[in-house]
């Protein structure tokens, strides 16, 4: 092989090299551990990023309940950060937000770390009035506050608690519907039952009939004919 041909190779071996580091690099918030949907709403401001960021309603559409601000957060600072708040702008939702365990502010961990929102064991956002301040379908302002960082805005797609959100998706309500139904069915079942109040039955009441003796002893009456028979 001749030395131009040497160097060729060594060249295209080299950037060959160098776009599998920087792949790696650039897939370490999007690894797919992470469970990140690509499609989602993402944003990064200073040492903060935010990824796959949604809003997920009620499944049914006529259900009434919360709905969930899902998503990752996370940290490339050095020192820790909070996530004060959440906000839905032009609405007058209160998102709740609670740590994974115990008590006190959503903690996002220095280097790297990271924290999710949403789905069984995880930090969660919930929005008390879901179907008042989300509507399926649309792009809805959202504002994450942090303790260094301060707002953080995107916009994220409102969608149902199904398919690839139903893990991550509110708690499910009854909807108004199948609420009526059960009340109806309910009332409907009190009134065929019988009352149990008719008197004058020994059997039903649990006490004697009148002129019956209340103990195990025969009456006078009965005592007289058996003498006389």
């Amino acid at each position: 092989m001749s030395r131009s041909l040497r160097r060729g190779t060594f060249a295209a071996s080299a950037l060959v090299l160098s776009l599998a580091s920087l792949t790696a690099c650039g897939a370490g918030n999007n690894a797919q551990t992470l469970g990140i949907k690509p499609d989602s709403a993402a944003t990064s401001i200073g040492d903060i990023t935010i990824q796959a960021a949604t809003l997920v309603t009620q499944p049914q559409l006529d259900a009434t309940g919360p709905a969930v601000v899902t998503g990752t957060v996370f940290n490339n600072g050095r020192t820790a950060q909070t996530l004060d708040s959440i906000t839905l702008p032009g609405t007058g939702a209160t998102v709740k937000l609670s740590p994974a365990k115990g008590k006190g502010p959503v903690t996002v961990p220095p280097n790297g770390g990271w924290v999710r929102l949403g789905g069984e064991g995880n930090a969660s956002a919930v929005i008390e009035d879901g179907r008042e301040a989300a509507k399926d379908g649309n792009a809805q302002p959202v504002v994450f506050s942090f303790s260094d960082t301060g707002d953080v805005g995107l916009r994220a797609l409102v969608v149902p608690a199904k398919s690839f959100f139903e893990g991550v998706g509110p708690s499910t309500q009854p909807s108004p519907s199948a609420s009526a139904s059960a009340s109806e069915s309910s009332a409907a079942d009190a009134s065929e039952s019988p009352s149990g109040t008719e008197s004058g039955s020994a059997s039903e009441s649990g006490q004697p009939e009148s002129g019956q003796p209340e103990s195990g002893q025969p009456s006078d009456s009965a005592s007289a004919s058996s003498s006389a028979g």
